[in-house]
């Protein structure tokens, strides 16, 4: 241990990223011979005490920048390097933090699956991918660990790839994430071109470019060049782009709930807590790039995202997608914080999030794992994921009830919880902004509110669907209810990941968020005068708002007191996604799709075609050319020749030595000179 305390930051935040590539490597070499997963766990855990010292030095220190040449262009240098900041140490413990309890929890999760060697394998490749990806010191290679993880997600949304759904979701999350990504590389290249570099001190350094950037007379001017003002709105937006599609925000937002298909451990660690924050990370990294339009943009998105993703939980019946649902709610809060300006109160409800709702996938994976066990001991058919099949859960599993209860408090922001001071900062720092700005934003705070109280309805109705009242196969199952408590293996890291859902984790303040150590790490210069009012009536109207809908969903779903028609539009709105599938599959795949028919039909028809005429006629000039040449030019040739060999044979016929024949000649001559004299 003393030698790794002597190791720089620099030397143990490189090595917490090259860990898992080894451990990656390795799996990869040893194939199906390797199915234990322990190589991928032990380097995991070993990477988590090197980003916990990483952080312990460098957290409210000096930043950190080293570096190294990749490669030149012209007289431009790239470099590799790593940075290591705040927001970068703080992020690569928390990856590193959050698949610590996912490895230790899939060993029994996914023991025996026929494909584990992969499984270990994928999981490998994207922990170095996600932790190469907050340390990086520019924009190029930050590109570069993107894609990568964008990558590893693909193979570990279609971990099951038997199954068609997992195959169209893997799909459906690589080609909207192409979005996104093309957004990221328009961002680069506008940079690139402003300011000749991508290095971030470079650019985000206290004295930096962007520091010494200005708009004037409707140019946007750095010390490099210099561009007219909308540049720097579209950067903006190209860089938003790339998160959109990351960070699952409307309408880039609906692969996130078929991303799902993969297993649950899966879903916990990478739509949870590391890659859909990725986005949120890029938006905090850039901030200063932002304007006030760009800004604007994002707090609508987000709260848009927020609103709509809260709605569609509501009618969801998939245990996993209703935590989909809920992570890409969350997400549009934290979006809202960094278009309101304060992406510390936005990075704090990351890392708040990342721990509660890694809990939920992990109680939702437990209970799933249960009922597929059920299913296949009483060798009936129906879906584990499903909680009309579910209910009574408690006095089978009462550890995960207690786990799943405790982090369904965080996500709703109840008080002691974590939850509760991550999501207070931004609802409370949007009504601050809101009142600076004028009456018509007030609906960004007002919106997010009632966001918060349907958090605390749809997960309730999921807490108590599942886990009060009666089982509801019972009857088709008689007595055979073989329905046990998770394995250790799974308890222990979501024991874990329980006590970080509470407040003394983040504050020993259990009700004021600028106590919080990450608030006051990431602190912003707030520009916004402090409303105390809202700070002491808004966490009443959420506390009380959550509590009545909880009252609420006791009686429509535990007491079975449900009063409103379950066919409804609202709630097939609701249950289809706002027909959202639907209208892509409708409107933008099929016209895609006919598109593409009309180029073949063009292509084939008309290019085609016009190709095979213009051979054609080519062939008959060369035919033409052919019998031209054949008949005219060479018979025209031909015919000299023959009359040539003709009057050569006769001449030669004529000088033969013969007396008689000179003696011919000169008869013939005489007659045909009488005969010309006559008819002079």
């Amino acid at each position: 241990m003393d030698f790794l305390l002597n190791i720089s930051p620099i030397c143990t935040a490189f090595l917490t990223v090259v860990i898992p590539l080894l451990a990656f490597l390795y799996q990869a070499i040893v194939g199906k011979k390797d199915q234990s997963g322990l190589v991928g766990t032990l380097a995991i855990i070993f990477s988590f005490v090197l980003s916990l010292l990483t952080f312990l030095d460098v957290w409210n220190a000096m930043p950190l920048s080293s570096e190294i040449t990749w490669f030149k262009i012209g007289n431009t240098t790239f470099t590799v390097g790593i940075l290591l900041n705040n927001l970068s140490s703080l992020m690569l413990l928390l990856v590193s933090t959050i698949a610590v309890p996912v490895h230790i929890y899939s060993k029994s999760y996914m023991h025996g699956d026929a494909g584990i060697h992969r499984y270990w394998m994928y999981l490998s490749l994207f922990c170095f991918a996600m932790l190469g990806l907050v340390i990086m010191n520019n924009l190029l290679l930050m590109y570069v660990f993107w894609e990568l993880v964008g990558f590893a997600s693909y193979l570990l949304i279609g971990f099951w790839y038997t199954k068609d759904a997992a195959v169209q979701a893997n799909k459906k999350a690589f080609l909207v994430n192409r979005i996104g990504d093309l957004g990221f590389l328009i961002g680069i290249a506008i940079v690139y071109s402003q300011f000749g570099t991508l290095n971030l001190v470079t650019l985000f350094g206290n004295d930096g470019l962007i520091a010494n950037t200005s708009v004037e007379n409707g140019l946007w001017i750095s010390p490099h060049n210099s561009m007219d003002a909308i540049w720097l709105t579209v950067t903006g937006i190209s860089f938003f782009l790339g998160a959109m599609a990351k960070s699952a925000q409307f309408p880039l937002h609906v692969w996130l709930p078929d991303a799902m298909e993969g297993p649950t451990s899966v879903s916990s660690l990478i739509h949870a807590a590391t890659m859909v924050a990725a986005g949120v990370f890029l938006m905090s990294t850039l901030f200063p790039l932002f304007n006030d339009t760009v800004l604007l943009i994002i707090a609508i998105i987000g709260t848009t995202t927020a609103t709509i993703a809260a709605y569609f939980a509501l009618a969801q019946y998939d245990i996993k997608k209703i935590l989909a649902f809920s992570t890409i709610s969350q997400l549009g809060y934290m979006m809202v914080g960094i278009g309101i300006g304060t992406w510390d109160a936005a990075m704090f409800h990351l890392l708040t999030h990342a721990f509660f709702k890694c809990l939920l996938f992990l109680c939702a994976g437990a209970v799933i794992h249960e009922m597929a066990h059920l299913k296949a001991h009483s060798k009936h058919d129906f879906d584990p994921q499903d909680l009309r099949n579910m209910g009574g859960l408690r006095h089978y599993m009462p550890q995960t009830f207690i786990l799943m209860t405790v982090a369904s408090l965080a996500l709703a922001g109840f008080p002691l919880t974590s939850g509760y001071l991550s999501k207070d900062s931004i609802i409370i720092s949007a009504f601050e902004w809101a009142s600076a700005k004028g009456p018509m934003f007030q609906i960004v705070p007002i919106t997010l509110i009632i966001v918060s109280i349907m958090t605390a309805f749809y997960i309730g109705r999921l807490l108590f669907k599942a886990f009060f009242s009666e089982l509801r196969i019972k009857s088709l199952l008689g007595s055979s209810v073989d329905l046990n408590e998770s394995p250790k293996l799974m308890l222990w890291p979501m024991y874990f990941l329980g006590i970080c859902c509470v407040f003394p984790l983040f504050s020993f303040n259990p009700i004021s968020y600028h106590d919080a150590w990450v608030m006051d790490g990431l602190l912003v210069q707030y520009p916004y005068e402090t409303n105390h009012t809202a700070h002491l009536v808004i966490p009443m109207i959420l506390t009380v708002g959550a509590l009545s809908v909880w009252v609420l969903a006791w009686r429509w779903y535990a007491k079975g007191q449900y009063p409103l028609h379950a066919n409804s539009l609202a709630n097939r709105i609701s249950l289809n996604q706002g027909y959202l599938n639907i209208f892509n599959e409708k409107i933008i795949v099929n016209s895609v799709l006919n598109l593409s028919k009309l180029s073949y039909w063009i292509d084939r028809h008309i290019v085609d075609g016009f190709i095979h005429i213009f051979i054609n006629f080519i062939q008959q000039i060369a035919l033409l050319s052919h019998w031209l040449d054949k008949n005219i030019v060479d018979g025209l040739v031909n015919t000299f020749g023959k009359i040539a060999l003709l009057l050569g044979n006769f001449a030669r016929s004529t000088q033969n030595g013969k007396l008689q024949t000179y003696l011919y000649s000169v008869f013939l001559l005489v007659i045909v000179g009488l005969v010309y004299l006559l008819l002079r």
